[in-house]
């Protein structure tokens, strides 16, 4: 893959680079209504196509905030269209790198020395690259350590590269400003965490010592003194990302078993820590042959606030879903129903979640569930797309839900999606305690 030798940096460069991409989303929409008169059958699946491949050139030059909200679309197989989906993925461990003389630039910056003064080898290309920083593998003594280095700028540009995605997304996502607004603040504060290295080094060590005894997992060791604000040294864990595994074609014992443990493994962070990972893409997770996982990168934490948490996990309370009194209540305080809104708008919002909460719960009210069976993921998809066509839904357009919903479900999307790859069947018990 060919290297960056730079990346745009300053706030003009980089609106520029984003307006160039708009301009070519708008010619290829040209060419679409033109293939559509033609009679086209093909033309939809070749816009998709055309601004997939435009977007994500774009924003994987730019790297950083608008590279990740590329990343954290691709994650829900029910949010884009199949090619964006496919394209924006590679943000998850296959970007484009940076060149090595950008690496050794940050290195003097932070340590005054290059990195083959540090360690005793360093590759000089990456071994992995995502969206704010990429991995270079080192050697030190009798260790072999991963690097990850971060982008230049990228700290920097979080706040206006999110104002410039932000049009995009929506347009995408076909969601307006005041259904986002709330949501895109949750974002910048996680990117801004994700950015300072010094934080992630910190909970790194606190969640992986909270998460030791876990069977089935293993967690690098952290060196803070390799490490920076815009540099984070570890040991490097062998193992094969999700898609290299299923190549391997494990058996469904094996399957079964890593699903388990996967479920197991977020169960406890909910239950007992309060703080989940949440940033549950295959780029994570290294898979050994035996079943082990190796799980990496700690930047994305989501803390859970306890008064939200004891009212969020009611929902998965069979008692609580088939009480529309009760749960109307717990509606009002999770922010999804207004108690100043019209009863008319109140008795339409409560169905439209009711339904939706009924069908996202659903593995977590059977003994087990086969994560392999592609209709419920269709049924997803296709409550997905009629509640985006709904008109009465879309004209009372404000943001619905507490703002702290956003990263618990994304990490559950993201580990139901991890499940169904896998083709596993688990148990679906949690440990949460429901209240009387």
């Amino acid at each position: 893959m060919k290297e960056q030798k730079k990346i745009p940096t300053s706030k003009v460069q980089r609106a520029a680079k984003l307006f160039t991409t708009g301009a070519k989303m708008g010619g290829n929409y040209v060419k679409y209504i033109a293939k559509t008169v033609a009679g086209d059958e093909k033309a939809r699946e070749q816009l998709d196509e055309d601004n997939a491949n435009d977007i994500y050139e774009s924003l994987s030059e730019l790297k950083g905030s608008a590279l990740k909200v590329a990343q954290i679309m691709s994650m829900d197989k029910n949010m884009l269209p199949q090619a964006m989906q496919d394209k924006f993925s590679l943000a998850q461990y296959s970007a484009p790198p940076l060149s090595y003389p950008l690496v050794v630039k940050t290195f003097r910056q932070f340590f005054g020395k290059s990195p083959d003064q540090l360690f005793d080898t360093f590759t000089k290309t990456a071994v992995n690259a995502a969206s704010i920083g990429q991995v270079h593998k080192a050697t030190l003594g009798d260790k072999t350590l991963a690097v990850k280095v971060q982008y230049p700028g990228v700290a920097d540009s979080v706040q206006s590269d999110l104002k410039m995605v932000k049009p995009i997304a929506m347009k995408i996502l076909g969601l307006r400003e005041g259904e986002v607004k709330q949501y895109f603040e949750e974002v910048e504060s996680k990117l801004m965490e994700e950015t300072d290295y010094e934080h992630e080094l910190k909970q790194s060590i606190e969640i992986a010592e909270a998460s030791r005894d876990l069977e089935g997992f293993v967690f690098p060791k952290y060196y803070p003194e390799y490490s920076s604000k815009r540099v984070l040294t570890m040991d490097w864990l062998d193992g094969m990302h999700l898609k290299e595994f299923l190549k391997t074609n494990p058996s469904q014992e094996l399957r079964n078993q890593i699903g388990q443990r996967l479920w197991r493994l977020y169960d406890f962070q909910v239950n007992e820590l309060k703080a989940i990972h949440a940033d549950p893409h295959p780029g994570n997770f290294l898979i050994q042959q035996n079943g082990t996982v190796g799980l990496i990168d700690f930047g994305c934490v989501k803390r859970i606030p306890e008064d939200f948490y004891k009212k969020y996990f009611q929902l998965i309370n069979s008692s609580v879903v088939s009480d529309d009194a009760k749960l109307r209540e717990l509606f009002f305080d999770l922010e999804f129903i207004f108690r100043d809104e019209p009863k008319e708008v109140q008795d339409l919002f409560f169905e439209v979640f009711k339904s939706s909460m009924e069908l996202l719960i659903r593995p977590f009210m059977a003994e087990s569930f086969d994560f392999s069976n592609q209709s419920y993921f269709d049924e997803l998809y296709a409550m997905g797309e009629e509640l985006k066509s709904r008109k009465d839904i879309r004209k009372n357009g404000v943001a619905r839900g507490s703002r702290h919903i956003l990263y618990i479900n994304r990490t559950y999307f993201g580990l139901f999606a991890l499940l169904n790859e896998l083709g596993a069947t688990i148990e679906t018990k949690t440990s949460f305690e429901f209240s009387e």
